[in-house]
């Protein structure tokens, strides 16, 4: 595989995004340790969407997050329909950050493992065989999240807690990774290789920096899934 050459002000510019977003990530994540959301899970869940949506996560965790933790005077006023589906959307973008994370590093510290999905059989490219792998992870870690949250709000058993947080969220992180797999493949291909000579590795900055850009994209995606699914009751509203 040819890798690129990225020209300074674009790794110079990945390099800020990736900075400001940790720094975002890091920020909520000392909040919430101060002012514990009344879902413990979503003590996780904020940190880890701020690392793709940066100040604009930030933004929604102050103005719509960090009123549920404690201590915090609330006006007790109802989260807004949209906001409440942009939670429930984040809320499924949060195992699929962690789990692509994951799976990513994985593949790149065990090459053969992408051999084993495929690539160089079915794929020629490394980057589809390892999207089978991201999905798988952030498959398992999106259910868990949502077990998380639905066995607790609707005092289920084990068991049902698990059906349920399959029924709620295969649609939404699918829809999620579909967006986000799209977006990847248009910025590696369609960008970065006939511009820059090649596609970013996972060890480069520029990866990362079109990783956020494509989680944005499977949260545009994710989100009338996830309007659909509240609207439904199939999961529950945040």
């Amino acid at each position: 595989m040819k890798h690129a050459d990225f020209p300074p002000g674009l790794h110079l510019v990945a390099i800020l995004s990736l900075l400001v977003a940790a720094a975002c990530a890091a920020w909520i994540a000392f909040d919430v340790r101060r002012h514990p959301q009344k879902m413990a899970i979503m003590n996780f869940v904020w940190p880890l969407t701020a690392l793709f949506g940066s100040v604009i996560w930030l933004w929604l965790y102050l103005r719509f997050g960090r009123l549920k933790g404690e201590g915090i005077p609330s006006d007790e006023q109802e989260t807004p329909k949209w906001a409440a589906v942009a939670k429930g959307a984040s809320h499924c973008g949060a195992g699929c950050t962690l789990g692509d994370i994951i799976a990513e590093w994985f593949a790149f510290a065990v090459p053969a493992i992408a051999v084993w999905l495929g690539w160089h059989t079915i794929f020629s490219e490394k980057i589809f065989a390892v999207w089978i792998l991201d999905y798988i992870v952030a498959f398992g870690l999106g259910i868990v999240f949502q077990y998380f949250t639905i066995k607790p709000m609707r005092d289920l058993s084990f068991g049902q807690g698990v059906v349920q947080a399959v029924k709620a969220d295969t649609a939404s992180i699918t829809a999620w990774q579909v967006g986000m797999y799209g977006c990847m493949a248009l910025i590696q291909f369609a960008w970065f290789k006939p511009a820059f000579g090649g596609v970013a590795e996972v060890n480069r900055p520029e990866f990362w920096f079109a990783m956020q850009l494509a989680m944005i994209c499977g949260f545009a995606t994710a989100f009338p899934v996830n309007w659909w699914l509240i609207s439904a009751g199939i999961k529950e509203r945040m």
